[in-house]
């Protein structure tokens, strides 16, 4: 779906692929997460549309302004469906280094930590009298969050890195609580995705 969704440079197709999207959401009940992303998407997909209006005009700032937000949305879908260590765990049994597949479930487990850290270093700073209520007009203050949240980020990986030492984490040999088997109805699945993918590009 990404793929339909980079190279497709009609509306037709992303309108498709945002209701396949749509449905999936319904089904899955993941309506009010994705209402909390758009209230912080918002200023972005604004921007994305004016820039791409003012350089390219209104078809292509529509075309490019929906492919962004589709885009979005389906990683959303991916990541609010998808356990980072269902991920991590069977890209490892695939035989993907387990480093990268460290790093990469470790992005998508401590992203939403440091987020809120960064909430909770701006509410203190709030709370001494930092004024951040202007949003842009007060990006030179901005700065006094940094610091702070550097030393966060810093100690967590410390912590992180004593934690991963203690269990092992350069053992040669690895087990998993759960395996995962390849099934004929993931080769199915495969490879309807793929081949909608080459019959839409096709079209």
């Amino acid at each position: 779906m990404a793929a339909l969704i980079i190279t497709g440079g009609e509306p037709l197709r992303l309108c498709v692929v945002a209701v396949v999207l749509a449905l999936v959401i319904v089904c899955e009940r993941l309506g009010g997460h994705l209402l909390k992303l758009v209230r912080g998407l918002v200023p972005m997909i604004a921007l994305t549309f004016s820039l791409s209006w003012l350089a390219f005009g209104l078809a292509v700032a529509g075309l490019t302004t929906l492919r962004f937000a589709t885009l979005v949305t389906l990683f959303f879908v991916f990541f609010q469906t998808t356990l980072p260590e269902d991920l991590g765990n069977s890209l490892v049994q695939w035989h993907v280094p387990y480093a990268f597949a460290f790093i990469l479930t470790g992005g998508m487990q401590f992203a939403p930590v440091m987020a809120r850290k960064a909430e909770a270093v701006a509410d203190a700073q709030r709370a001494r009298g930092l004024s951040l209520e202007r949003g842009v007009y007060d990006w030179h203050r901005y700065a006094s969050l940094l610091a702070p949240l550097l030393v966060q980020a810093f100690k967590l990986a410390d912590e992180l890195a004593e934690a991963m030492e203690a269990r092992g984490f350069g053992a040669p040999q690895r087990t998993f609580l759960r395996e995962y088997r390849w099934r004929g109805r993931d080769s199915v699945l495969v490879g309807a995705t793929v081949g909608l993918a080459i019959i839409s590009s096709w079209l």
